[in-house]
């Protein structure tokens, strides 16, 4: 917008300038045209009086020495009295010019050799006499050069001048409207303070209002969001504590401790979410250098968790990648909140018996942990993936994907439905390790273009469960 107005008033200026220059200059031309042949038509009558007076040659030739400089007069006398026609000093002009001017009588300008020649006449009691003044072309043109180089300079310096105040109009109008997409991108990107200066033109100056208040509510529901995160979670604090004292009645044996395990686990969450809601801190991306967790001590601990159950319902399990350490941007309890919910997925919407698989991949670049299993499968995976929406069978919301997947987006990855090599759904989540933080990982378009090549090969390998 700054660049198309600076253009515009580049060429209006320019137009502006060409129209009223070019005609100034040929007026100064023209000017200076007439200055020169005034001075020969006064040249030429200083000599008429003498030639009234006498016609003598020698007098007449001090005459025209004396009102002619640089032999540039010449007076041409007709024949009379038996005399022959006089010419004195040189003789420009063609013989036929001066004739045509002494028939009719009144003056004429003829260009020549060098310039141009005013051939005057005079009226003698003999005739009719011709006074021929020489005016050169650089007379004619003398300050000619001068007037429209200075004309140049002053349109240029106007297009110069107009171009800079257009150019901080433009600013003015530019800048605020750079501001107000500046702030809508920050605001887009989760900078809840980004605010807009509330200046420039009338338009743009409603517009940062009208952004600043949109941002203020943006921020006010929010934290409404938060507080009735906190509220809801807190109402959950009842039932817990019956739950917590029911599980503590039902005495010894793994189920009972299992549940126990369980209800305290539950309200640690319950904890977590209310704090969290509170504090309105993120909870998902880990911070600073060596923070986050080891993938592979969480994933063995959640499945000796949930090995119990498997072992229970007589459900085949495997485990594979965990034999050594793998750090990822995660906090720990993210990640096994993660785990629970696609571990208990598999639970829920499989048959007893159902074989699932848990393997952990790790590349120089990011980390893939894989959750298979031998059950049905999800015909929509896509419409699995919308929060909300599940994955169509009965009790499901969508919402353990919707975790899973921004927990993967908050590194910068991704998360994908397929079908695994036990026949059923394989969830595959992608955690970036380049230290891409939330702000890049909403566009998951972006982060799939990037695959470490030592894991595709290993994706759809082959496992035998034990």
């Amino acid at each position: 917008m700054r660049w198309a107005l600076v253009k515009v008033c580049l060429a209006v200026t320019t137009m502006v300038v060409v129209a009223f220059a070019v005609p100034l200059g040929l007026v100064v031309k023209e000017m200076a045209r007439d200055r020169a042949f005034a001075g020969a038509e006064r040249e030429a009558a200083a000599v008429a009086p003498a030639l009234s007076i006498t016609t003598d040659r020698d007098k007449l030739e001090r005459v025209v020495a004396s009102a002619g400089a640089d032999s540039g007069m010449a007076v041409h006398l007709p024949a009379a009295d038996g005399r022959a026609a006089l010419d004195l000093g040189r003789q420009r002009a063609a013989h036929r010019d001066i004739e045509a001017v002494r028939k009719l009588g009144r003056a004429s300008t003829t260009s020549v050799t060098g310039g141009s020649t005013l051939l005057q006449p005079v009226a003698l009691s003999s005739g009719t006499a011709v006074v021929e003044v020489y005016v050169p072309e650089s007379e004619v043109s003398n300050g000619v050069g001068t007037a429209w180089a200075v004309l140049a300079g002053v349109g240029l310096a106007l297009i110069v001048g107009s171009v800079a105040v257009a150019d901080r109009l433009g600013v003015r109008m530019v800048r605020p409207a750079q501001r107000l997409v500046e702030g809508a991108h920050e605001l887009g990107e989760g900078k809840l303070g980004a605010r807009v200066p509330e200046e420039g033109p009338d338009e743009l100056r409603l517009a940062a209002v009208a952004f600043n208040s949109m941002a203020d509510q943006v921020v006010q529901l929010l934290a409404n969001e938060r507080e009735l995160a906190a509220d809801l979670s807190h109402r959950l604090r009842t039932p817990l504590t019956v739950l917590r004292l029911n599980a503590a009645s039902l005495g010894g044996g793994p189920a009972a401790e299992q549940t126990r395990t369980a209800v305290a686990q539950l309200e640690r969450e319950v904890d977590t979410i209310i704090r969290t809601a509170r504090e309105a801190k993120p909870q998902t991306a880990a911070a600073g250098p060596g923070a986050g967790c080891d993938a592979a001590e969480v994933v063995r601990e959640r499945m000796e968790f949930w090995s119990a159950l498997a072992e229970d319902e007589g459900r085949k399990w495997r485990v594979a990648g965990v034999e050594r350490p793998v750090r990822i941007p995660v906090a720990r309890a993210d990640l096994a909140a993660a785990l629970d919910a696609l571990l208990g997925n598999v639970f829920r919407h499989t048959a007893e018996g159902t074989a699932f698989a848990v393997d952990v991949h790790n590349g120089e670049d990011a980390v893939i942990v894989l959750v298979s299993d031998a059950g049905p499968g999800i015909p929509d995976p896509e419409a699995a993936m919308a929060r909300g929406r599940g994955s169509g069978s009965a009790g499901s919301t969508g919402l353990g994907l919707d975790i899973v997947r921004r927990l993967a987006e908050a590194t910068g990855g991704d998360v994908r439905i397929g079908s695994s090599v036990l026949g059923g759904t394989e969830v595959r989540i992608w955690f970036q390790l380049d230290g891409r933080g939330p702000g890049g990982g909403g566009r998951r378009g972006a982060v799939r273009r990037r695959r470490p090549r030592k894991l595709v090969s290993t994706f759809n390998r082959p496992r035998s469960l034990p």
